[in-house]
């Protein structure tokens, strides 16, 4: 009789065992499962899509009374969160965008490196300020860089909003800490106020350019 109370109590003990396991094997699935389908969410569905149609018309406009170059022109919207491309290379004859970028801002009072003003960039002309500046630069030589591939491109700021660019030595360059996919909600680290993209991203941007002379670029914030 004690035998066939132990061999029953043995069967009870295991089974109990066992739908633990497949309970908690089942709760690793499902929370396995959310974070796949959290991970596989789309950050610029939360981003309201912009249209920057009038942009494009005033800087075809702006290029040809200018006598700039009026096959392509870079814009670069710092109201976008530095997570999402805002660098965009926009084709006049084809009337389209045909290739967007990741690109930093300036840091202003955070620290160089971080990501503190990822969704709102300080904004500003002013030396010393580690701002980026808004307004039309046009694109002017290119040099050497102490960072990424070495290459960078003198930027000519044309607006009151931008007219220290030079001075201030604020050149389109590359970065290594520059992601060359979207990092949303993470943000993209922040410098002094120079537009700095990935590695990869520069070395197109540089061929595009030895191409192309006194391209504009538009830098805003939406």
């Amino acid at each position: 009789m004690k035998k066939v109370f132990f061999i029953i109590s043995f069967v009870l003990v295991l089974s109990c065992k066992n739908n633990k396991k497949e309970l908690r094997e089942a709760s690793v699935f499902k929370a396995e499962k959310t974070i796949e389908n959290v991970s596989d969410e789309k950050p610029r569905n939360e981003i309201k899509d912009i249209d920057y149609s009038t942009y494009y018309k005033e800087a075809q406009q702006y290029c040809k009374r200018n006598n700039l170059n009026q096959d392509t022109f870079f814009l670069i919207d710092l109201g976008v969160h530095s997570g999402l491309k805002r660098f965009f290379v926009y084709d006049f004859k084809k009337n389209k965008i045909v290739q967007s970028y990741m690109v930093s801002h300036g840091c202003g009072d955070n620290s160089w490196g971080a990501t503190m003003s990822k969704d709102n960039a300080p904004i500003s002309n002013e030396f010393d300020s580690h701002c980026s500046s808004i307004g039309k630069f046009i694109i002017l030589d290119r040099g050497v860089s102490q960072w990424g591939i070495k290459v960078n491109y003198v930027l000519q700021g044309k607006d009151k909003t931008n007219s220290h660019a030079r001075s201030r030595a604020i050149v389109l360059h590359s970065w290594e800490a520059i992601s060359n996919h979207e990092v949303y909600p993470q943000g993209t680290p922040e410098g002094w106020g120079c537009p700095a993209v990935s590695n990869e991203s520069m070395r197109e941007i540089d061929k595009l350019l030895k191409e192309n002379k006194k391209v504009l670029m538009w830098i805003i914030k939406s």
